[in-house]
């Protein structure tokens, strides 16, 4: 298996299954720091980033989110100053896929 920054969505339909929880653990095995949440009934990835200023923050955001346009995946982002908060899940399966560990790793990177 290549490594999750090297890999790259797939096309999500409503019916792709979810993220088994043995597959799940192996994963966030692969993406240090980031925690599965629960939030209104579907598991998300969540994981803070810290930075100087709101400056930082913002150009980082910006990063997340051309990073979430070329592949046609979108988190959701809280800007702060000094902190950013992102959640990664798949809307139409309402949990975790495997595009979402891939784009967390791929977060990471940034």
């Amino acid at each position: 298996m290549s490594k999750l920054t090297e890999q790259s969505c797939e096309a999500c339909r409503a019916d792709a299954p979810k993220v088994g929880d043995d597959e799940q653990q192996a994963l966030l095995g692969e993406i240090p720091g980031w925690d599965v949440i629960e939030l209104d009934g579907e598991k998300q990835l969540k994981r803070e980033y810290g930075f100087r200023n709101f400056a930082e923050a913002l150009a980082f955001t910006n990063s997340v989110a051309e990073l979430a346009e070329s592949e046609n995946h979108h988190p959701a982002i809280l800007l702060e100053w000094g902190k950013v908060t992102v959640r990664w899940w798949t809307h139409k399966i309402g949990g975790l896929h495997r595009n979402d560990f891939i784009m967390a790793a791929r977060t990471d990177c940034l």
